[in-house]
C-alpha cells in the first residue's frame, strides 16, 4: 500500500509540474494601434456598477446591524423583566453583543467604502 501511495504521489507531482515546465513566454509583438485597441477593450470590460453595489452593501450592513442590536436589546430587556436580580449580568452581556454586532457592521462598511473608492 505504501508503494502505491508513493507512486500515486509521484504521478500527481509530475502532472502538476508539467504545466510549469512547458510554459513558454508569448512572442506576440503588437503594433501601437493594436496595443491601444487591446487596452480600450480591457478598460471597457471592467465592471461599471461596483460603486452602486458598494452603496447597497453599506445600506444592508447598517440595516442588518440595526435589526441585530434591536433583537439583542429586546432579548436583554425581556430577560431583565423575568429576572430583575440578574440585571447587571444581562446588561453587560447585552452591551458586549451589541458591540460585536456594531463592529461587524463597521468592518463591512469599511470594506464597501474601499471597494467603492477602488472602483472609481
Amino acid at each position: 500500500m505504501k508503494i502505491f501511495s508513493r507512486v500515486a504521489l509521484a504521478v500527481v507531482a509530475i502532472l502538476l509540474m508539467t504545466s510549469i515546465v512547458t510554459a513558454q513566454e508569448s512572442k506576440d509583438v503588437l503594433s501601437k494601434d493594436a496595443q491601444k485597441q487591446r487596452m480600450d477593450v480591457a478598460e471597457a470590460s471592467k465592471p461599471k456598477f461596483t460603486g452602486i453595489g458598494a452603496g447597497i452593501g453599506m445600506g444592508l450592513a447598517i440595516v442588518g446591524a440595526g435589526i441585530g442590536i434591536g433583537l439583542v436589546g429586546h432579548a436583554a430587556l425581556s430577560g431583565i423583566a423575568r429576572q430583575p436580580e440578574q440585571a447587571g449580568t444581562i446588561r453587560g452581556t447585552m452591551i458586549l453583543l451589541a458591540a460585536l454586532v456594531e463592529g461587524a457592521a463597521l468592518i463591512v462598511v469599511v470594506f464597501c467604502l474601499v471597494l467603492a473608492l477602488i472602483a472609481s
